[in-house]
C-alpha cells in the first residue's frame, strides 16, 4: 500500500510535464486551419448547452401531463406540456444538425492540421543533417512521429474542445442536482474517479509500448516493403528468399499483435472495475431519491429530472475524466512530434557569411583533412591533403572505402571536418552559407536518385531554381550521352520515367545514370564532381564522352572519381587515394614511370610495360 502514494505522484508529476505541449499543439492546429477550429469551438459551446436545456423541459413535460391528468386532460391544460414537448423535439433537431456541422468542420480541420504537420516533417527532414539519416535513432524517431503526427494533433484538440463542451453541461447539470443534496455533486465526483486512474494508466502502457517496440514496427514495415517492391523481386525470387521474410514478417506481427492485446485486456479489466463502482454509487444515489419521492418531498418530475440529470452527470463525467486522459495520453504521444520537430542541424550558416563566389579564381584546397562519420569506429579521411587548380579536370582513384566519395560529400558540405579545412580561393567552405556553396557544385553521385517525373523534368531539376529552357535541357542530355535513348522512348523528353506510375518507361541502371549526368551538366557551377560517369560506357563510348566533357567543363574545375585508368589517364592530373590518404599525384605518364600503385594497376588493367606503351 505505501507504494501506491508514490506511484500516484509520479504519475501527477508526468500528467503535469505533459501540459506545455497543450498549448503547443493547439497553436499548431490554429494556425493551420484557423477559421474552421473557431466554428467548431462555436458549435461546441452551443451543443454543450442543448442538454441541459432539455433536462429542465423533461421536468415541465412530466408535471404538465400529471397537471393535465388531474385536470381531466383538456386542451387548455396540455397546450403547455405540449409546447415544451415540441421545443425538446426542436432541440433534437438541432443537437443532429449541430453535430453534422461540427464533423464537417473537424474534417475539414483535420485536413488542414495533417498537410501542415506534413509539411513540417517534410522542412526537419530536409534541414537535418545527413548524419542523421545514418543513425538509427533518427528513424526511430521520424517513425514514432509520422505514426502520431497526423492525428494527434487535433485529436487533442477535439479532446480539448470535448472537455470544455462536456465541461460546460456538467457545471449546468451539477447547478440541477444541488437543490437535491450539496452532497450529490461530489458523490458524481467519487463515482468516476476509478475511470481517471484507468485512463490515464491506460495512456502511459501504451506509451512505453510504443517506444518499446519501435523498432520492431519498423522492421516489419521493412520487411513489406522488402516483399512488395520491385528492387529485391529478383533475387527474391532467384534465391528463394519469400518465404524467409513472410514468416519474419507474420512473426514479427504476431509478437506486436500479443503485445496489443495485452494492453487491450489489462485496459478491459480496469474500465468493468470503474464501471461497476460507478453503477454502484448511481444506484444507491437513486434508492435514496425514490425513497423520498415515495415519502412526497418531491414530485415525479423532480425525480425523472434527478435520474436524467444524474444519470447524464454521471456519462458526462466518466467522459470528461476519460478526455482528461485521452488528453493526456495524445499530449505523450504528441511528445514523439515535437521531439522530431526540435531536431536542429550542425551544419548551419555562419553568423556572417561571406559573400558567394561566381567562380573559382585560384584552386579547391583539402588541407589536413580528416573525417569520421557518426559511429564509426575509424575515420575515412586522415591528414587528406589536395590541391585542385582552377580550371583543372582532376581523376580521384583508389580502392571501395579509400574515402572518395567522402570528399565529395565534404566538399558539398554535407558534413564537416573533424579536423583540416576545405577551402575555395583561400576562404574555408563554413565562412559561406550552405545555399552558396551547394549553388557552386554541380553532382552526380554514385547511385543517383530516380525521380518518377518526366525525363525533361528529371534533368531540369539540375536547376530548377533558373527554369532552363528546352534547348538547355536537350543540350544536357546530348552532353551526357543520354539523347539516344531519349530518343527510343515513347514521348521523349516527355516520357515518364520509372514503372511505379501508370505509363512509366522503366530505365537500366546504367540509363538511370546517363539521365543523372544530364542533370549534373545542366547545372552550370563552377566546380562538377562526378561519381563513376562512364561505368556503363564502353571504351569507344567512355573516349568519345571525355571530349564531350573536356568542352563542357572548360573554364570550370571538375573531380571525377572513377575505377577506370582508361578514364583517369584523360584527366590532368590523377591522385590517388589508399587508406584515407593521398599516397601519388601527377599527370598519367609520370605516375607509370613512378612503378607506385597507379602504374602496377596500369600494368594489371592494359598489361602494358612501365612507359605506357603496349610491350614488343
Amino acid at each position: 500500500m505505501s507504494a501506491q502514494p508514490g506511484q500516484l505522484t509520479t504519475t501527477l508529476r508526468h500528467a503535469v510535464s505533459q501540459l506545455p505541449f497543450l498549448p503547443r499543439a493547439f497553436g499548431l492546429v490554429w494556425r493551420a486551419a484557423r477559421r474552421w477550429t473557431a466554428l467548431w469551438l462555436a458549435l461546441l459551446l452551443i451543443q454543450g448547452l442543448l442538454p441541459v436545456a432539455t433536462v429542465y423541459l423533461t421536468r415541465a413535460v412530466v408535471d404538465g401531463l400529471i397537471a393535465a391528468a388531474k385536470a381531466g386532460g383538456d386542451w387548455q391544460s396540455l397546450r403547455g406540456p405540449l409546447l415544451c414537448a415540441a421545443i425538446m423535439v426542436a432541440l433534437l433537431l438541432a443537437g443532429e444538425l449541430l453535430r453534422a456541422l461540427a464533423r464537417w468542420a473537424r474534417t475539414a480541420q483535420s485536413d488542414l492540421v495533417q498537410d501542415h504537420v506534413s509539411d513540417l516533417i517534410h522542412e526537419r527532414a530536409a534541414a537535418a543533417d545527413l548524419a542523421f539519416y545514418e543513425s538509427p535513432d533518427y528513424y526511430d524517431r521520424l517513425h514514432r512521429a509520422r505514426a502520431d503526427a497526423y492525428d494527434r494533433p487535433t485529436a487533442l484538440v477535439e479532446s480539448l474542445g470535448s472537455l470544455a463542451q462536456n465541461g460546460i453541461t456538467l457545471v449546468a447539470m451539477a447547478a440541477v442536482l444541488i437543490p437535491f443534496g450539496w452532497w450529490i455533486p461530489l458523490a458524481l465526483l467519487v463515482s468516476t474517479l476509478p475511470a481517471l486512474a484507468v485512463v490515464v494508466r491506460n495512456a502511459q502502457r501504451q506509451h512505453r509500448s510504443r517506444h518499446q517496440h519501435t523498432a520492431d514496427e519498423r522492421r516489419a514495415w521493412y520487411y513489406d516493403a522488402l516483399l512488395t517492391d520491385r528492387d529485391s523481386a529478383a533475387e527474391l525470387r532467384l534465391f528463394d528468399l519469400t518465404r524467409h521474410f513472410r514468416s519474419a514478417f507474420q512473426a514479427l506481427r504476431s509478437r506486436l499483435r500479443l503485445v496489443r492485446l495485452a494492453l487491450i485486456r489489462q485496459e478491459a479489466v480496469g474500465e468493468v472495475s470503474a464501471g461497476l463502482f460507478a453503477l454502484a454509487v448511481m444506484g444507491g444515489t437513486m434508492l435514496w431519491m425514490v425513497l423520498r419521492a415515495a415519502r412526497g418531498a418531491v414530485t415525479l418530475g423532480d425525480l425523472a429530472m434527478f435520474y436524467q440529470a444524474f444519470n447524464q452527470g454521471q456519462r458526462l463525467m466518466r467522459t470528461l475524466l476519460e478526455t482528461v486522459g485521452q488528453i493526456y495520453g495524445n499530449s505523450l504521444f504528441l511528445g514523439n512530434l515535437f521531439e522530431f520537430l526540435s531536431i536542429r542541424p550542425q551544419i548551419a550558416d555562419p553568423p556572417q557569411p561571406r559573400p558567394a563566389l561566381s567562380t573559382v579564381e585560384r584552386a579547391i584546397v583539402f588541407r589536413g583533412v580528416s573525417f569520421r562519420y557518426p559511429g564509426a569506429d575509424q575515420d575515412v579521411l586522415r591528414g587528406f591533403d589536395l590541391e585542385v587548380t582552377a580550371g583543372q579536370v582532376v581523376a580521384l582513384l583508389g580502392a571501395n572505402g579509400s574515402g572518395k566519395t567522402t570528399a565529395f560529400k565534404l566538399l558539398c558540405r554535407f558534413y564537416d571536418p573533424d579536423a583540416g579545412s576545405i577551402e575555395l580561393d583561400g576562404c574555408d567552405l563554413r565562412q559561406f552559407k550552405l545555399r552558396d556553396v551547394r549553388r557552386m557544385v554541380s553532382v552526380m553521385f554514385q547511385e543517383p536518385a530516380q525521380f518518377y517525373e518526366t525525363v525533361r523534368d528529371n534533368i531540369g531539376f539540375g536547376d530548377l531554381e533558373r527554369q532552363p529552357a528546352p534547348a538547355e535541357v536537350e543540350a544536357a542530355a546530348r552532353a551526357a550521352g543520354a539523347d539516344d535513348l531519349i530518343a527510343r522512348l515513347g514521348h521523349g523528353y516527355d516520357t515518364l520515367l520509372g514503372t511505379w506510375l501508370k505509363d512509366g518507361a522503366e530505365l537500366s541502371v546504367g540509363e538511370w545514370r546517363r539521365i543523372a549526368l544530364a542533370r549534373a551538366f545542366l547545372r552550370r557551377a563552377p566546380i562538377v564532381l562526378l561519381d563513376e560517369p562512364t561505368a556503363s560506357m564502353d571504351a569507344w563510348a567512355t573516349a568519345a564522352w571525355f571530349d564531350r566533357f573536356r568542352e563542357l567543363t572548360r573554364g570550370r574545375t571538375a573531380i571525377v572519381i572513377t575505377h577506370r585508368l582508361s578514364t583517369a589517364r584523360r584527366a590532368d592530373t590523377i591522385a590517388v587515394l589508399e587508406g584515407g590518404r593521398i599516397v601519388e599525384r601527377g599527370g598519367h605518364s609520370d605516375l607509370v614511370a613512378r612503378d607506385g600503385p597507379y602504374a602496377r594497376a596500369w600494368r594489371a588493367e592494359t598489361g602494358r610495360g612501365d612507359s605506357g606503351q603496349p610491350p614488343s
